[in-house]
């Protein structure tokens, strides 16, 4: 399995960084990690309206700046159903032409976060040369502002330089003080990947200056995600998903119940759980956890992700059918069909109807829905179903 290139620049996720600069005062410190708090519970609103005060209280705190615009980016990434691990794990190698256009006011608010978030930034590091601090604080601000291009503008190649330079800048971190496990997380992270690029992406991103060795990233992250500071839960998510990659599954379940009790009002947590047991084929535990996850979904009066039913449904309709649970995964397959989901959803959903198609003998059926399958594949930028679609389509030709 490929990575994503975009999950070379996605590599520096949120990177919060610690708020230590001597001109944000505590409030502002502590409505900053608060915001945090509440953005991975999914309480959007909670914490935008937490960093609006905590920018009132230091309308000069970077960190309360850079806070800012990543969780307008993760907000956008929610409305675009655009955040879970699935979306980073395959071989996609170009921005979805079908993703919904980010809300511009999320946008214009990362815009103006980001960039007077960095203007502070740069102004502490010319005063500070020498400070791992400054630039920690730097190699964030430009990270986040790599991933924002790449997810929500699809501009990947563009994107390079300011990933070129967190890595650097966080590379700068270590170098100035080794203890600071933390920086660990974006050379960590860019280190993995890069190693498992195809040979092209992998001679670009050499010349862009960055390096790549699996096993010293991997650890790296795990070192960061043991590390009590602000990008501990950064660093967490990242290890969700590379062990979702390396199959280490048992991993992944350690940080995905973790992040349940730390996060207990994220719902997306059992989504993940249940989709990480799907993939180690523990199909009736994984039911179990969708199971749960719906129950939480269906009780939380918040707004949904955009497609986050059809999510739900099709993955504990594959637990189902791979159980031998025909009709009760039917009825999840068409809840795909019937609501708002990503083609690449709908996709797959179309894929599975095949399947049960061909086990009633409808022939017919199942390469009328194989057909459907291939096509959305195609339309969701979903290289992986389209493929798999394929071949089941010639089983039944």
């Amino acid at each position: 399995m490929r990575v994503r290139a975009s999950v070379l620049i996605v590599a520096v996720s949120v990177c919060i960084g610690s708020a230590s600069d001597v001109r944000a005062n505590d409030k502002s410190r502590e409505l900053t990690a608060a915001a945090f708090t509440a953005a991975y519970n999914l309480d959007h609103h909670d914490a935008t309206a937490l960093l609006d005060k905590a920018l009132q209280a230091d309308p000069n705190d970077p960190d309360a700046h850079r806070a800012a615009a990543v969780i307008a980016w993760l907000r956008i990434g929610f409305l675009r159903g655009s955040i879970t691990v699935d979306d980073y794990l395959g071989s996609v190698t170009k921005p979805n032409i079908n993703m919904l256009p980010p809300p511009s006011d999320e946008a214009q608010r990362f815009h103006r976060h980001s960039a007077r978030a960095l203007q502070l930034a740069e102004a502490a590091l010319l005063a500070s040369p020498q400070d791992p601090e400054a630039h920690f604080r730097i190699g964030s601000i430009v990270g986040v502002q790599a991933s924002y291009g790449a997810t929500v503008e699809g501009k990947i190649i563009a994107s390079f330089r300011s990933a070129s330079r967190a890595y650097d800048e966080h590379e700068k971190v270590l170098e100035l003080d080794p203890r600071r496990k933390d920086a660990g997380l974006v050379v960590g992270t860019y280190r993995y990947v890069v190693s498992a690029l195809s040979l092209p992406m992998r001679l670009m991103a050499y010349v862009a200056g960055f390096g790549g060795d699996k096993a010293v990233g991997l650890r790296m992250i795990e070192q960061a995600a043991a590390y009590p500071g602000a990008t501990q839960t950064d660093a967490k998510f990242a290890l969700l998903l590379l062990y979702n990659r390396e199959k280490n599954f048992d991993g992944a379940m350690r940080v995905v119940m973790d992040l349940q009790k730390q996060y207990p009002r994220n719902r997306q947590l059992w989504y993940e759980g249940g989709t990480t047991l799907l993939r180690a084929t523990r199909y009736q535990q994984a039911e179990a956890m969708l199971d749960e996850g719906i129950r939480r979904r269906d009780a939380d009066k918040r707004e949904r992700m955009f497609g986050e039913d059809a999510l739900w449904h099709y993955k504990r309709g594959v637990a189902r059918a791979r159980q031998g649970r025909d009709t009760a995964a039917r009825d999840d397959f068409q809840i795909p069909l019937a609501r708002e989901a990503r083609e690449w959803v709908r996709g797959r959903a179309h894929a599975e109807l095949g399947r049960l198609a061909v086990k009633t003998g409808n022939r017919e059926l199942a390469r009328r829905e194989y057909r459907l399958a291939i096509e959305l594949a195609v339309r969701g930028n979903d290289p992986l179903g389209q493929a798999e679609a394929e071949s089941l389509l010639a089983q039944v030709r």
